[in-house]
């Protein structure tokens, strides 16, 4: 299934893949995929388009926000 909003998509990597949204993770996927011409970039455009590109770097940029938010001091 594609994510379709923040919280599937976060539910996707995070329970179903496994994976650690770290902000060096973070930083390093929107080092690439905030860069049109990175071929990683490219092929991901072909595939799922641009559109779902434009929602993956909002969700990686939401997700950074996040985690940012709760190591502030209250």
């Amino acid at each position: 299934m594609i994510p379709q909003n923040y919280q599937q998509w976060r539910q996707c990597l995070v329970r179903d893949c496994g994976i650690t949204l770290t902000e060096a993770f973070i930083a390093e996927r929107l080092s690439v995929f905030e860069k049109s011409t990175h071929e990683e970039t490219r092929r991901f455009v072909a595939v799922y388009g641009q559109a779902h590109l434009n929602n993956i770097i909002q969700w990686y940029r939401q997700a950074a926000h996040e985690m940012s938010a709760r190591t502030q001091p209250a």
